[in-house]
C-alpha cells in the first residue's frame, strides 16, 4: 500500500481515494473543506481548533491560538471559538495566555455574557508577575462594556495607575476614556487618576495620559500647570502619536496662559519706516491728521513692550527639532503650533518642513496643501522661496493639482506673476478638464489681485475663446465676465466677440454669462444687443432655466434703453415665459411685465425701473475659498472639512493680560541635614564634590523650580576619631570655620570689584572730553546657526556679530562667519548669490573661499547694512554643487556700536531725548543680577553699549549709537530695594528704543 504525504493546511481535511485494479493503491490527500462540504455535507466549523484548545498539550494550544489570531488578522470571524478560548485564560503558558488576551480584547465586547463568567480570572491576571499579562487583563476588563462591572474597572485602573511597570500605567491611561464613555458619572474619580498619571515622569505614559485628559476633562487646565515644563522637556522622547496629542493640547494651553507675541506688531510696523511721519509734517498737512498721528505715537510709546514668557519660549524651543520628524502628523502638529503661537519672525521655520512633506503620499500631500493654502493667505512671504515646490506634476491627482493651484495663486505678486502665468499657460493644455477649469479661475484671481497683469490675463482668456474644447471656452467666458465688470468701457470689442459665441457655446453657465454681459453693457454694443435678443427669443423654449432667466433680463434692459427695436421682442419673450413649466421663470416674467410695461394699475415702482435694472453693479471680489478657514485650528478635521466636526475644541483667544506664571513653578523638597554617622560614611565620596572651586560658585539652579538657598552647609572631610559626640562637635566647629572663611572670601572679592570699578572710572574721568568717541566692545559674543550640518550635507556654518568696525564701510555691521566641513569630501567655491534685501539694505559679500578641505574649518567676514532695522538679510550660500537658502536676522542690540560719554555729556544728551523718545519700565531683577557687575555684564551682552561713568552706586548708565544713522542710544538701570529696578531707554528712533527695552528686560529678569 502506497500512501501520499499529508499536507498541512488550515482549512483542509484528510480524504482517501481507493482505486481497485490489480493492486489496490490508496492515496491519502488533503481536500479543501468546501470540496468536502459538496461531497459529504458540512462539518462543524473550526472543529479541529476546538479540539486543539481542549488538549492538555501547550504546544497544540499555542498552535491553535496562532491560527486563530491569524484568522482575526485576515478579517475572518472567529467569535464562535470564544468559549473554547476563554477557558485557556488560566493557562500557565505565558505565550498562550498572551494570545488568549489578544483574542479576548477583540471579542469581549461582542460576547459580554461569556466574558463576565471569567471576570474573576481577569482580576487574577491583574496580579500576575508578568507586566504584559497585567496590562492585557486590564485591557480585556475595560473592553467589557457592561455597567455592572464599573466599580471593578475603577478599582483595577486605580491599582494599575500605581503599578511599577510604565507599560501597565500606560494601559491604565488608555482604559480611562473607555470607563468614562461607559459611565460619565465616574469623572471626578477618573480626574484624580489622571492627575496622578500626569505627574509620571516616564515618556511611555506621557502621551497616553494627555490623551485621556483631552477625552475626559480638557477644561481642567489647572492640572497641566505643574506638569507643563515636564511635558515640554519630555516631548522629544515621547512616542510619535503621543507627541501629536501633547503638542495639540499644549497649543490650546499656551493660548490661554501667554500673551500674543505679535500684539505690538502693527504699531511697530507703523513706526518702523516712518520717522518722517512721526517727526516731520508737510506744509499742507491737515491739523487733524497731525493730531491723529501724534495720538498713535503716544499710544505706541505708552504701550508696554512685549516680553515673551520663558515658558512660552521653552515650548517653541523644544518643539522645533520635531520638524525633522519622520511622522507627517508630528511635523503638521508642530507647524500649527508655530503658526498659532510663535512670533511672526519665527514662523518661517516651518515652511521647509512642510515642503518636505510634499514628497510623501498623495493623502499626506492633500492635508498639508490644505493647511499651506490657509497659511499663504496671511503669511505669504513664508513660502515664496519655495515657489517651485508647488509646481504641478503630470502624475499628481486632480485634487492635489487644484490645491497647488490655490497655493500658487496665493503666492502670486508683482515679482513672480510672470513666472506663474507661464506655468498656468502650460496647465491649460492638460487633458484634465477639471484642472483646466481651475487654472482659468486662478488666472482670473491673479488678474483681479494684481492690476498690472489684468490686461495680459484678459487677452489670454480671450484667446481661449477659440479653443476647441467647449468646457474651456465656457469657463473662460465666466471668468472674463467677472474681469470685464472692473473696466467695461475699455473692452467693448471683447463684449462683441463674446456675443458672436452665442451660436456655438452650449454650456448653460457660459451662455447665461454672455447674455448678462450684453444686457449689463448694452450701451457699448447698441447694434448687436437687439440681434442677440432676436436669436435668443427663437430658441427660448429649448434653453436651460438659467439661460431663460438671463434672456428675460436682457429683454427688460433693452426695452428700457432701446424700446423702438425691442418692444415686440420683449413682449414675445415675456409671453413665452408666462407659460413656462418652471415657476421661477413664470414669476420673473410676471414681475418684470408689471415693472417695465406701465399700465393704469402700475404702482409707483415702475417709475424707478431704469434705476433698478441699470444700476451700477459692484465688481465681484474673487477670493480664496480658504480665506475663512483660519478660525479653525490648523491640522484639525474641522479645518480640512471647513465645518465644525464632532468633538472639535475651539482654539482659545489670547488673554488681554498675562495670567500668573508662578502657577507653573514646582516646589522642590528642601535639603535635610545628614546625621554624623551618614556623613562619616560618605566623606570619601563627597570630598571632590565640595572642592574649593565649586564651593565659591554656590548652589546650582534647577531647570524647573528656581533656586536653592545659599546657606547650604558644606561637609567636613577631616579624618576623625573618638566618640560620636566628639565627632559631631568637631564637625560643627569645622563647618562654622568654613562659613567664616567663605564670607571673608566674598568680602574680598566685592572689595576687589569695587576697586577695579573706581580705577576704571578715575581713568575715564582723567581722559580728555571727546564727545561720541567710539570704543571697542568688551562683552562675550553669541554664536548663531546659519546652516546645520545635516541640511548643508556636511557643511555647517555659524555666525556672530563681531562688534568690530567693518573696515570697507563704517555703516555696515560686521558679521563673522565660521565654516566647518564635516563631510568626507572637499567643499569648493564657497560664495554668496541671489541676495534678497529690504529697500535700503546693503551687503558686502566675503571673498570667495576656493577650497575647504574635509574636516577643516575657516572664517570669513561680511558686512551688512541693516538700515537700523531687524529685517533679515536673505541670500543663497553656494558651493560648487549646491545652493542653500539662509538668512541673517540681527538682534536690535547688534545694530549699534558703543560710544564714550562723560557723565555730564550723558545727562545733557538725555535731557534732549525726553517725551516720546524716552521709554521707562519697572522690573524685578533676577536673583543673580542684584549687583552692579552682573547688571553691566547682562546689559552689554544683550546690546553693544559701553558703560558711562556714574557717581551713584545705584545707577548704571550705558551709551551707544546706531550703526547706519548714528542715532544716539542711552540706557539707564536704576536699582531700588528688594531687587526692584527701573529701566529707561532714550533714543530718537522710537522703534529701536522699544525693541531694545524688550531685549534688556528679558536679559535682566531671567
Amino acid at each position: 500500500m502506497l500512501k501520499g504525504r499529508v499536507l498541512e493546511q488550515s482549512n483542509a481535511l484528510p480524504f482517501t481515494f481507493t482505486f481497485l485494479s490489480e493492486t489496490s493503491v490508496h492515496f491519502r490527500v488533503m481536500v479543501d473543506t468546501d470540496v468536502h462540504a459538496c461531497l459529504c455535507g458540512p462539518l462543524p466549523l473550526h472543529d479541529d481548533l476546538k479540539e486543539m484548545l481542549d488538549s492538555n498539550k501547550d504546544a497544540l494550544k499555542l498552535e491553535a491560538m496562532k491560527r486563530i489570531v491569524a484568522m482575526i488578522a485576515r478579517g475572518k470571524n472567529a467569535s464562535d471559538l470564544f468559549p473554547a478560548v476563554v477557558k485557556n485564560v488560566a493557562c500557565k503558558n505565558i505565550e498562550v495566555k498572551k494570545l488568549v488576551y489578544v483574542y479576548l480584547v477583540r471579542y469581549a465586547e461582542e460576547q459580554q455574557d461569556l466574558a463576565l463568567l471569567s471576570i474573576s480570572t481577569f482580576q487574577r491576571g491583574l496580579k500576575d508577575p508578568n507586566q504584559l499579562i497585567r496590562a492585557s487583563a486590564l485591557r480585556v476588563l475595560s473592553s467589557i462594556r457592561v455597567t455592572i462591572i464599573v466599580p471593578i474597572m475603577m478599582l483595577a485602573i486605580k491599582e494599575a495607575a500605581s503599578d511599577m511597570s510604565p507599560y501597565v500605567r500606560k494601559t491604565a491611561a488608555h482604559a480611562i476614556p473607555k470607563l468614562y464613555s461607559l459611565d460619565p458619572e465616574q469623572k471626578d474619580q477618573l480626574i484624580e487618576v489622571i492627575e496622578k498619571l500626569l505627574a509620571d515622569k516616564t515618556t511611555l505614559v506621557a502621551g497616553s495620559v494627555v490623551m485621556a485628559f483631552e477625552e475626559v476633562c480638557p477644561e481642567r487646565i489647572d492640572l497641566i500647570h505643574k506638569n507643563y515644563r515636564k511635558l515640554c522637556n519630555l516631548l522629544i522622547d515621547v512616542e510619535e502619536w503621543g507627541q501629536v496629542v501633547i503638542i495639540n493640547m499644549l497649543t490650546r494651553y499656551a493660548r490661554t496662559q501667554f500673551l500674543n507675541p505679535n500684539i505690538n506688531e502693527s504699531l511697530l510696523e507703523e513706526g518702523g519706516g516712518g520717522d518722517k511721519t512721526f517727526y516731520c509734517s508737510d506744509e499742507d498737512e491737515d491739523e487733524d491728521e497731525e493730531k491723529e498721528k501724534q495720538a498713535e505715537v503716544s499710544a505706541l510709546a505708552k504701550r508696554k513692550p512685549y516680553v515673551m514668557d520663558p515658558d512660552h519660549r521653552l515650548l517653541l524651543r523644544n518643539t522645533k527639532p520635531l520638524l525633522q520628524s519622520r511622522n507627517a502628523a508630528v511635523v503638521m502638529a508642530v507647524a500649527q503650533l508655530y503658526f498659532h503661537l510663535a512670533p511672526k519672525a519665527e514662523v518661517g521655520v516651518i515652511a521647509k518642513a512642510l515642503v518636505r512633506l510634499l514628497r510623501s503620499h498623495s493623502e499626506v500631500q492633500f492635508v498639508v496643501l490644505q493647511n499651506v493654502a490657509t497659511m499663504t493667505i496671511k503669511r505669504r512671504g513664508m513660502f515664496e522661496p519655495y515657489l517651485k515646490s508647488f509646481y504641478i506634476r503630470s502624475t499628481d491627482p486632480t485634487q492635489i493639482k487644484i490645491l497647488k493651484l490655490e497655493v500658487l495663486t496665493n503666492l502670486a505678486n508683482e515679482t513672480n506673476i510672470s513666472t506663474i502665468l507661464r506655468e498656468f499657460q502650460t496647465y491649460i493644455k492638460s487633458m484634465d478638464k477639471d484642472f483646466v477649469a481651475a487654472t482659468i479661475q486662478a488666472i482670473g484671481r491673479c488678474a483681479t489681485n494684481i492690476g498690472e497683469v489684468r490686461d495680459t490675463c484678459l487677452n489670454g482668456l480671450v484667446q481661449l475663446l477659440s479653443n476647441r474644447d467647449e468646457l474651456v471656452v465656457a469657463e473662460s467666458v465666466v471668468v472674463i465676465k467677472k474681469l470685464l465688470q472692473m473696466q467695461p468701457e475699455k473692452h467693448s470689442d471683447i463684449i462683441k466677440h463674446m456675443a458672436k459665441l452665442t451660436d456655438n457655446i452650449q454650456v448653460p453657465m457660459a451662455r447665461a454669462s454672455i447674455l448678462w454681459l450684453i444686457g449689463e453693457y448694452c450701451e457699448h454694443v447698441p447694434k448687436i444687443a437687439p440681434d442677440v435678443l432676436r436669436k435668443m427669443a427663437k430658441s427660448f423654449t429649448n434653453e436651460e432655466d438659467i439661460v431663460k432667466l438671463q434672456i428675460i433680463n436682457l429683454a427688460a434692459k433693452l426695452y428700457l434703453t432701446n424700446s423702438k427695436q425691442t418692444k415686440l421682442l420683449t413682449q414675445y419673450v415675456l409671453n413665452l415665459a408666462k407659460y413656462d413649466q418652471n415657476y421661477d421663470i413664470r414669476d420673473r416674467a410676471r414681475f418684470i411685465r408689471q415693472l417695465i410695461v406701465p399700465t393704469e394699475k402700475s404702482g409707483a415702482l415702475s417709475k424707478y425701473a431704469k434705476k433698478l435694472f441699470l444700476a451700477l453693479k459692484p465688481a465681484p471680489v474673487l477670493e480664496s475659498p480658504f480665506k475663512d478657514r483660519d478660525h479653525f485650528q490648523l491640522g484639525s478635521l474641522s479645518h480640512l472639512l471647513n465645518a465644525k466636526a464632532g468633538g472639535y475644541q475651539e482654539l482659545p483667544d489670547w488673554p488681554e493680560s498675562a495670567p500668573d506664571p508662578s502657577v507653573r513653578n514646582v516646589e522642590v523638597p528642601e535639603w535635610t541635614k545628614c546625621s554624623s554617622r551618614e556623613k562619616r560614611k560618605e566623606k570619601k565620596v563627597e570630598k571632590p564634590f565640595y572642592s574649593d572651586s565649586e564651593g565659591e560658585s554656590g548652589p546650582t539652579e534647577s531647570a524647573d523650580s528656581g533656586e536653592f538657598d545659599d546657606g547650604s552647609e558644606s561637609v567636613s572631610v577631616s579624618v576623625e576619631s573618638g566618640s560620636p559626640s566628639d565627632s559631631e562637635e568637631s564637625e560643627e566647629s569645622s563647618e562654622s570655620d568654613e562659613d567664616e572663611e567663605e564670607e571673608e572670601k566674598e568680602k574680598k572679592k566685592k572689595k576687589k570689584e569695587i576697586k577695579q570699578m573706581q580705577a576704571s572710572e578715575s581713568r575715564a574721568r582723567s581722559k580728555p572730553d571727546v564727545s561720541f568717541q567710539t570704543i571697542a566692545p568688551s562683552s562675550a559674543l553669541k554664536n548663531y546657526e546659519l546652516l546645520h550640518r545635516i541640511t548643508g550635507e556636511g557643511l555647517s556654518v555659524e555666525y556672530c556679530f563681531s562688534r568690530q568696525a567693518f573696515s570697507p564701510d563704517a555703516n555696515m555691521v560686521a558679521v563673522q562667519m565660521h565654516f566647518t566641513n564635516n563631510a568626507t569630501s572637499d567643499t569648493k567655491n564657497l560664495h554668496i548669490e541671489d541676495v534678497k534685501l529690504q529697500s535700503g539694505m546693503r551687503v558686502k559679500e566675503f571673498a570667495e573661499i576656493e577650497l575647504l578641505p574635509a574636516g577643516e574649518a575657516t572664517t570669513a567676514v561680511m558686512g551688512v547694512d541693516f538700515c537700523d532695522s531687524t529685517q533679515a538679510a536673505n541670500f543663497q550660500l553656494c558651493t560648487h554643487t549646491r545652493k542653500f537658502f539662509v538668512s541673517i536676522q540681527p538682534p536690535v542690540g547688534e545694530l549699534m556700536r558703543p560710544v564714550f560719554l562723560t557723565e555730564n555729556e550723558f545727562k545733557k544728551e538725555q535731557s534732549q531725548l525726553m517725551g516720546m523718545n524716552e521709554i521707562s519700565e519697572n522690573l524685578t531683577l533676577d536673583a543673580k543680577c542684584r549687583n552692579e557687575h552682573a547688571i553691566v555684564q547682562r546689559v552689554t551682552t544683550a546690546a553693544n553699549l559701553s558703560r558711562v561713568p556714574c557717581g551713584s552706586d545705584k545707577e548704571c548708565r550705558f551709551a551707544g549709537k546706531t550703526v547706519t544713522s548714528g542715532s544716539l542710544v542711552l540706557a539707564t538701570v536704576a536699582t531700588k530695594d528688594e531687587g526692584a529696578a527701573q529701566l529707561t531707554v532714550n533714543c530718537e528712533k522710537m522703534v529701536i528704543g522699544t525693541m531694545l527695552v524688550k531685549d534688556l528686560l528679558l536679559a535682566l529678569t531671567q
